[in-house]
């Protein structure tokens, strides 16, 4: 194990555990203890005590709105190839700050907690390479983390080029189970959605509720997930025409013996207000949170300023069309087993 990683691992003797053996509460207490002796983190969790935040009804839907102005570095960062050339990559083990502590997760990934958080309790998970943020062989890996976090938490993927601020380093993200609007809406959406396959392997339900669009994966079986993802992103490309990863952002949680995933084909990274001039301009950078109802901006005029219509504005420019959702939905379809 290179230097750089193994200085920054926690024994379990270090984060002296309590409340369970298992990956959340192990994170749980990491995140005790960095909270003491990491000062940037203990004052990113201060400033998260005072966020502002607003719910609104859009269509029926919950959209919570919250002004973090900590979230400023990822909102506006440059993710450009020249701008990622430039600058040290800050998920690299040998570039962490000197405080900052972690946790390994098989051999391949470190649990870190989040100094900028949008959740309660947020980590990042990187891998221990430097590698391309890709979602294609490293699902699997997603999946036993959300199995592993079960207990508390669940997770998030940002495609490269739809919210990850690091699209040259592969990472998760995870944050407490019951944070995110759309898991209370998610059992009304699939009961209303379209069945694409329904096999005692796994459910796929396609989701056109009007303000976003979607896929759900429901199973037991890790490689049937797995397999499905292949063939989702197989059929995104084919109607998009996507030579390399198709946008896309991922929730994922484990429950009651089953994972659920939440697949967001997406159509742009950012929409046109983020470029406007003047009184137009509001900085959004659309993630996977915001996929699931929670709307960060780090700029208090537009804390204000993101209305009913506005969400619709930013989810109809970041969200496939309903044409294109309809062909990616169908080219699923003919793909997937039957029922």
């Amino acid at each position: 194990m290179e230097p750089s990683i193994q200085r920054i691992l926690l024994s379990d003797r270090e984060i002296h555990l309590r409340g369970g053996s298992d990956l959340a509460s192990r994170a749980h207490v990491l995140l005790r203890q960095q909270k003491e002796t990491w000062p940037l983190l203990s004052t990113g969790y201060a400033g998260l005590s005072g966020v502002r935040t607003r719910t609104m009804d859009v269509d029926g839907f919950t959209i919570r709105v919250q002004w973090n102005p900590a979230r400023i570095v990822s909102s506006s960062a440059k993710v450009d190839d020249e701008s990622i050339r430039q600058r040290k990559c800050f998920l690299c083990a040998a570039n962490l700050p000197g405080d900052q502590r972690g946790i390994l997760f098989a051999g391949s990934h470190i649990v870190l907690c989040n100094p900028f958080p949008i959740f309660t309790e947020h980590f990042t998970i990187p891998h221990t390479t430097h590698t391309l943020q890709r979602i294609g062989a490293s699902f699997g890996t997603m999946l036993d983390l959300a199995h592993a976090m079960q207990k508390r938490y669940m997770l998030t993927y940002n495609g490269p080029k739809s919210g990850a601020s690091a699209p040259d380093h592969l990472h998760f993200q995870a944050g407490e189970k019951g944070f995110l609007p759309i898991e209370k809406e998610i059992t009304r959406l699939v009961a209303e959605g379209e069945v694409l396959s329904d096999t005692k392997a796994m459910r796929v339900v396609a989701v056109d509720a009007g303000l976003r669009r979607f896929f759900v994966l429901r199973s037991g079986e890790r490689e049937s997930l797995i397999g499905a993802l292949r063939v989702l992103e197989s059929a995104l490309a084919g109607v998009t025409g996507e030579k390399d990863e198709p946008m896309m952002n991922i929730l994922a949680w484990f429950d009651r013996g089953s994972w659920i995933v939440l697949i967001f084909p997406r159509s742009k990274h950012r929409p046109s207000m983020y470029f406007a001039q003047g009184d137009e301009k509001i900085l959004i950078s659309p993630a996977a949170t915001d996929c699931g109802g929670v709307l960060t901006t780090p700029l208090e005029r537009d804390f204000g300023r993101l209305t009913a219509d506005r969400v619709r504005e930013i989810f109809g420019e970041i969200f496939l069309s309903v044409e294109v959702f309809q062909a990616a939905r169908a080219n699923l379809a003919s793909n997937l087993t039957p029922r």
